[in-house]
């Protein structure tokens, strides 16, 4: 088969070439203590958008930094018992899609909740004040103040305060919940999975967010990772801070957080992926020691991959 990485022989076994910072596990441990101590009063509003087997409501609830996140929320009606629940996460700088989309999932008697990441597409707001460029995107959004301070840092920790509250819903089954998406979606799937061990089962697709320097090794910080080279250029031209960059971002990739999940794993992965390249993926599938498998496309990059969807629906009804 052509390449555009290395031969999945080489992929299967690939451990990642960015830096892991020396305190990863202590910082991400008080992190997730800081998003523990915030109240996140949730509030449920119904929506418009109704159906004759859902309830459709928009939640509301408090993450870290005093920020005010939105999800999008469907019910099924009428369904006695405690219900599966599946979290669902978008791609980088989009939102939580329209109401029809998960539907299907409701409708096999899902609780759902998509998440509006802070500070993008749709109604979450990031209260976040920092030192340093927001140039372009939110990997570096933060690098150059405390990685407290990092987008995606926050980001991670809502998807973890998203499923502490469905979890926590009378009509949920807390041991039955799993979450999924693409790109952004997926790496937000992997951190999910790894900061809320409780999560039974994940499908992250082409997941974003790891092993930065392998991406920018390979020249490929370009598209959805053009903020990394925009940085260098414009606030370290000679290099000479990158060793301190690349540590900084490991506070952020999902290849270190990969060893927390204790969900069963299936990640879908095009092998012509230029955008999130094979091998930044498998650094994060490889650390995971939960059960896992993969769908692998082998002519396919970051698009659409023919039946992964409902291969991803069997998955999650066995919840």
């Amino acid at each position: 088969m052509p390449l555009i990485d290395l031969p999945l022989a080489q992929l299967k076994t690939y451990q990642g070439l960015n830096p892991k910072p020396a305190d990863f596990d202590a910082f991400w441990d008080r992190s997730l203590a800081e998003m523990r101590a915030v109240d996140p009063k949730g509030e449920f509003r119904p929506a418009a958008f109704q159906t004759s087997f859902a309830e459709c409501a928009d939640l509301f609830f408090n993450g870290v930094g005093g920020s005010r996140l939105h999800a999008k929320f469907w019910k099924p009606r009428n369904v006695p018992g405690k219900r599966p629940a599946v979290l669902l996460f978008h791609g980088y700088s989009g939102n939580a899609g329209d109401w029809t989309g998960p539907l299907g999932y409701a409708a096999e008697g899902f609780v759902v909740a998509a998440l509006d990441c802070r500070g993008q597409g749709g109604l979450s707001e990031d209260r976040t004040s920092l030192h340093g460029p927001t140039l372009r995107g939110h990997i570096i959004r933060g690098i150059d103040d405390a990685p407290e301070k990092m987008a995606f840092r926050n980001m991670f920790l809502d998807t973890a305060q998203l499923a502490r509250i469905v979890m926590a819903l009378p009509e949920v089954d807390p041991e039955r919940v799993g979450c999924t998406g693409g790109s952004q979606g997926g790496g937000l799937t992997l951190a999910c999975a790894a900061l809320e061990p409780r999560i039974k089962r994940a499908a992250p697709i082409y997941p974003f967010l790891c092993d930065y320097r392998r991406v920018w090794e390979m020249d490929q910080a370009r598209d959805a990772y053009q903020e990394l080279k925009d940085y260098f250029r414009l606030f370290d031209p000679r290099h000479e801070r990158e060793d301190a960059i690349f540590t900084k971002l490991g506070y952020i990739d999902c290849q270190f957080l990969a060893p927390r999940i204790r969900a069963e794993i299936l990640m879908g992965t095009g092998l012509m992926d230029t955008i999130c390249p094979p091998s930044t993926q498998f650094a994060a599938y490889n650390k995971i020691s939960a059960p896992k498998s993969l769908a692998l496309y082998p002519d396919f990059g970051h698009e659409g991959l023919p039946g992964l969807s409902d291969t991803i629906f069997q998955f999650m009804r066995k919840l």
